[in-house]
C-alpha cells in the first residue's frame, strides 16, 4: 500500500512539475509572479505537497525562486540575465559540440541527421511539436560530448532561453531569416566533422536570434 501511495505522489509531483514548468516557460505564469500554493492547487487539481515539491524542483531549474519564509515566485527576467544566458549557451555549447565532433561515431551522426529530419517535418505542424523537435536536434548535436553534466547545463540554458523567446514580440523582421538554412549549415558542418565551421554556424545562429530578442523584449 505504501509503495502504491508513494508512486501516486511521485506521479502527481511530476505532473505538477511539467505543467508549472510549461506555464513559466510560455509566460502563462508571469515573471516575478508570486506562486501561491493554494492557487496552484486549484489550477492543477492536486494536493499541496506535489505543488510544493514541484516548485522546489523548479528552483533547481532556475525557473522559480524561493522567498525566505514567504513561499515562491516565478524567476524574474531582465536584459542582463538574458545576455548572461546567451553568453553561457554560446560558450558551453561550443565546448560540447567540439567534444562531440572529436569523438564522432556513425551512431551519433545518424542520430543528429534523424533529429534534423524530424525537426524539419515538425516545422509544418504546431509550434509545440516543433519546439520539442527543435530542442531534440540541438541536444543531439551535443550528445556525444562525453560530459553529462555539461550536456545537462546546455539543456537547462536552452529552456531559459526559450522563456525569453516567448516573451519577445514577433515581427516580420524575424520571418525574413532562413532559420531552416541555418540549421542545415550546422548539420552539414557537424556531420562533415568540421568543428570550426559547425561551431561558427551555431554561434552565428544564436547571436542573430539573441540580437532579435534583445530588441523585441518588453522588459
Amino acid at each position: 500500500m505504501s509503495d502504491d501511495t508513494g508512486g501516486k505522489e511521485t506521479s502527481a509531483t511530476l505532473s505538477a512539475y511539467l505543467v508549472l514548468r510549461d506555464m513559466i516557460l510560455t509566460g502563462a505564469l508571469a515573471a516575478g509572479q508570486k506562486l501561491k500554493i493554494e492557487e496552484l492547487r486549484a489550477i492543477l487539481d492536486t494536493g499541496a505537497s506535489p505543488v510544493r515539491e514541484a516548485l522546489s524542483l523548479l528552483t533547481s531549474d532556475m525557473l522559480v525562486e524561493r522567498l525566505d519564509q514567504r513561499g515562491f515566485r516565478a524567476a524574474p527576467v531582465s536584459h542582463a540575465n538574458f545576455r548572461e544566458i546567451l553568453t553561457l549557451r554560446c560558450t558551453l555549447e561550443d565546448l560540447a559540440l567540439r567534444q562531440s565532433i572529436a569523438a564522432a561515431t556513425p551512431a551519433w551522426e545518424e542520430n543528429v541527421v534523424l533529429a534534423h529530419h524530424r525537426m524539419k517535418k515538425a516545422a509544418v505542424n504546431d509550434a509545440a511539436t516543433f519546439e520539442g523537435a527543435h530542442k531534440a536536434f540541438h541536444m543531439a548535436l551535443l550528445s556525444n560530448s562525453g560530459s553529462p553534466v555539461l550536456e545537462r547545463y546546455c539543456a537547462q540554458l536552452y529552456d531559459l532561453n526559450i522563456r525569453y523567446r516567448n516573451l519577445a514580440a514577433h515581427d516580420d523582421a524575424y520571418d525574413e531569416r532562413d532559420v531552416s538554412a541555418e540549421h542545415d549549415a550546422i548539420l552539414d558542418a557537424a556531420v562533415g566533422l568540421d568543428a570550426a565551421r559547425a561551431c561558427a554556424s551555431l554561434q552565428r545562429h544564436y547571436r542573430v536570434t539573441g540580437e532579435y530578442l534583445s530588441r523585441s523584449m518588453d522588459i
